[in-house]
């Protein structure tokens, strides 16, 4: 076997055809698309090289800047309701169900595996109001409340969006956190108990230290993945009311494939690429400096 992985031939064979998928697939329509933002046009009527005018625009662009408030604030409270669903359901099967916790791990993850446009009407008929008013506001008049019109404003929009994104993903996240939390030794649980760690001190001080590189991953997945948020909210109300929950990828879709201003759409694209590095480098950073003190 070392012979075998030893030979610089026989490692580009097996290498080589993923490699250049991954090449072909990724890294060409990265570079086309941060060459593309220096230029103004489309197909028909021709490009025409604007260098940085593109990068200049976008940040004087107020539509483009709430767009960008809205995904990040969308990614913030999802990332924030996923990760810490998802931990308290893994510690839930690891402490109080054990083994008997398979079937509702699988009755959680179900959710997962339903397609995100289905779940966003699934739940825009749940919150619907007049002649198909959804089971929502049904419970609401049952209690002698008025019917509330949650996708009449953003604010309302945005909460049906991150219920619906918690429900829909927090199976996902249990059971990866799950598997994390399978890695700490029974010994030194046990161990931590016979100290007189219990319950909460038990998780504080023991559990989450050890968990924590899971976690670390997860929040950064979870973060990456629901700041290019824009199926769900796209189906849900169209960014609605107006463009008050309109993510930087619907922008990005609307600028580029509505309006063919393909440089300015790839431009909004390598700002989409470039938070979520920056994100993802806040949260490395922060969970070094934790653990260094």
């Amino acid at each position: 076997m070392k012979s075998v992985f030893g030979d610089r031939k026989t490692i580009i064979i097996l290498l080589g055809p993923a490699l250049l998928l991954y090449v072909l697939l990724k890294i060409v329509p990265v570079a086309w698309s941060l060459g593309l933002s220096f230029f103004e046009g489309n197909s028909l009527r021709g490009f025409e090289f604007v260098g940085v005018d593109n990068f200049v625009k976008f940040f004087n662009d107020g539509a483009a800047l709430q767009s960008v408030g809205v995904s990040v604030v969308f990614a913030v409270l999802a990332t924030a309701g996923q990760v810490t669903i998802g931990y308290l359901l893994a510690l839930l099967y690891v402490f109080v169900l054990r083994r008997g916790s398979a079937f509702v791990r699988t009755a959680v993850f179900f959710p997962m595996v339903l397609p995100t446009v289905a779940v966003a009407l699934l739940f825009k008929s749940f919150v619907s109001v007049g002649a198909n008013q959804g089971p929502v506001n049904d419970l609401i008049n049952f209690f002698g409340f008025d019917s509330v019109e949650f996708l009449a404003s953003g604010a309302g929009t945005m909460a049906v969006a991150l219920v619906m994104t918690w429900w829909g993903s927090m199976g996902f996240y249990a059971v990866l956190l799950f598997t994390g939390l399978l890695d700490i030794p029974e010994e030194v649980i046990e161990s931590a108990r016979l100290d007189g760690a219990n319950g909460l001190k038990l998780v504080r001080h023991i559990v989450i230290p050890l968990s924590l590189p899971i976690l670390l991953s997860s929040l950064i997945f979870s973060f990456n993945s629901t700041l290019k948020v824009f199926d769900s909210l796209l189906a849900l109300n169209g960014g609605g009311p107006g463009t008050q929950t309109a993510p930087l990828t619907l922008y990005m879709y609307r600028t580029a494939f509505e309006y063919a201003e393909y440089g300015y759409g790839s431009t909004i694209a390598v700002i989409l690429t470039v938070l979520c590095l920056v994100f993802t480098l806040a949260i490395f950073r922060s969970s070094r400096t934790k653990v260094e003190d």
